[in-house]
């Protein structure tokens, strides 16, 4: 069973990046797929980033484009989430989620449905 913890959050400010990592733990095979989700006081976690199954694919939210990049080798070191030019609406609560099933490309990792494991969360906030 996948465990996933997050670290490396604070409080930054507006225009600053920030990088965020998620050690997972309890997981055999070094292949999975990660997606980074935010998720902002009294709203809905939106989708922030993510990766595929190996590695070899990413997906970010159009908001992130440009201004994110997450990465994860085939080892047992934690994911990573740069985020650059942070914006004050971007604070919140920082999630990663992981699918340990193999499915092709990005295997769906916007779907917040398709992680079957989350971390505890990170706040990151983003002072203007």
């Amino acid at each position: 069973q996948m465990q996933l913890v997050e670290s490396g959050g604070g409080l930054v400010q507006a225009g600053d990046s920030l990088r965020l990592s998620c050690a997972v733990v309890g997981h055999r095979n070094s292949d999975y797929a990660m997606g980074w989700f935010r998720q902002a006081p009294g709203k809905e976690r939106e989708f922030v980033g993510g990766i595929g199954w190996s590695a070899g694919t990413q997906k970010y939210a159009d908001d992130m484009k440009g201004r994110c990049t997450i990465s994860r080798d085939n080892t047992n070191n934690p994911g990573t989430l740069q985020m650059n030019s942070l914006k004050p609406e971007e604070t919140g609560e920082y999630y990663c989620g992981g699918d340990p099933i193999q499915r092709p490309g990005t295997g769906g990792v916007e779907a917040a449905w398709r992680l079957g494991y989350w971390g505890q969360g990170i706040q990151v906030t983003v002072s203007s």
